[in-house]
């Protein structure tokens, strides 16, 4: 296993992060291997990801030092030094960075149409010579890529460790949530034997969802290539890129990390990235459901907040999810499911305000529009 350490841009004098990334096997661009990159943590008070990544590297020192690791591997066992920096009042403020109120996992560089028109002349009926073709001048535009501050600098590394990458597992949590998955459909039918082994109960799928995340940017390029070349030159969907949920902000155990790490590296042994016989496909505990279908549910006044219905309830259109209590006229307001639906997320705040996001509802029917992600 290699480390390589990677300098942001220095925000003030005197002061230096840095993201370091943990390299195991061979160099995929050079053995013609597969390449798989994980990340934990792009919101840095989202720690099951931290925890994950600690057993993930256990796992892959046992099975380097034992010559089992046939593709390339990256890890990133902390995405984002400058989240995890950021205290106000004691509060760890991971999401939003505090110079610029910009989320972390949102606004990541497009060079799309730049690769296109670059690579062009060199592409042919080759799908996975183009794919080739594809990656190196993808990764070379990102790396040769101005930036300006220190936040543009921390996606630029990002992004250049993972848009040459096969699989890209960019490891977050909700507040208080069933495991979960997000994807673009394009990637759906290589996600779904991934959605097995992490015993995924639902899996968000969209394409374009919105302001490009982290996951989009890297598995977007590929749909987006195929349909800008069409009838002229062959690009498969090269990259699977999944945004994984591992449940909520606390459940930091070491028995639950502990058995999602094994299921990652079940998941890269079935994929080839690992040698060893393949492990059997495990059943389906959850389905895939549009993101456009996930139905934020708000409390219209400000009050105590409870819930009557736990994560994990199959609900129908009008239940009562929760309750918003005044607790001056003492009057109880219900917040209901708009829908039929998985109960899969929730917030652990339990005073709300007006307006504010409380939960989610997987609905199998697309009905919103626009961008589909939160803040």
């Amino acid at each position: 296993m290699n480390i390589h350490r990677h300098p942001l841009l220095s925000p003030a004098p005197g002061t230096q992060r840095e993201l370091v990334s943990l390299h195991y096997g061979p160099d995929a661009q050079s053995s013609g291997g597969q390449k798989a990159y994980i990340q934990a943590s792009l919101h840095a008070d989202e720690l099951p990801g931290m925890l994950v990544a600690h057993h993930l590297r256990r796992l892959l020192d046992e099975l380097d030092a034992t010559g089992q690791v046939s593709g390339e591997i990256v890890l990133v066992p902390m995405a984002n030094p400058i989240g995890l920096s950021q205290f106000v009042m004691h509060g760890h403020q991971g999401r939003f960075e505090l110079t610029t109120g910009e989320n972390f996992n949102r606004h990541y560089p497009d060079q799309i149409d730049n690769v296109a028109k670059a690579v062009e002349s060199d592409l042919g009926p080759d799908a996975a010579a183009n794919v080739a073709t594809l990656r190196r001048a993808l990764k070379s535009a990102v790396l040769s890529s101005p930036v300006e501050t220190e936040l543009q600098s921390q996606r630029r590394t990002l992004l250049g460790l993972s848009c040459d990458a096969d699989i890209v597992l960019d490891l977050h949590c909700d507040a208080q949530a069933l495991l979960h998955l997000y994807t673009e459909v394009p990637c759906w039918p290589d996600c779904e034997p991934l959605a097995r082994f992490l015993r995924s109960r639902v899996t968000l799928l969209a394409q374009d969802s919105g302001d490009n995340p982290f996951d989009e940017a890297c598995s977007q390029v590929w749909w987006k290539w195929a349909r800008h070349f069409a009838g002229r030159f062959p690009i498969p969907q090269a990259c699977l890129s999944v945004t994984v949920e591992l449940r909520g902000a606390v459940d930091v155990t070491h028995e639950l990390a502990a058995a999602d790490a094994q299921n990652i590296i079940d998941f890269l042994r079935w994929r080839g990235l690992i040698k060893g016989d393949r492990p059997p496909l495990p059943d389906p505990v959850g389905d895939a459901r549009p993101l456009a279908g996930s139905m934020p549910i708000k409390a219209p006044v400000a009050g105590v907040l409870t819930f009557v219905m736990e994560v994990g309830a199959e609900v129908r259109a009008g239940d009562v999810l929760a309750q918003v209590i005044d607790p001056v006229t003492a009057e109880i307001t219900d917040l209901k499911s708009p829908v039929d639906g998985l109960f899969f997320a929730r917030d652990f705040v339990r005073f709300a305000s007006a307006g504010m996001r409380i939960a989610k509802v997987a609905g199998r029917e697309a009905l919103r529009t626009g961008k589909l992600l939160g803040a």
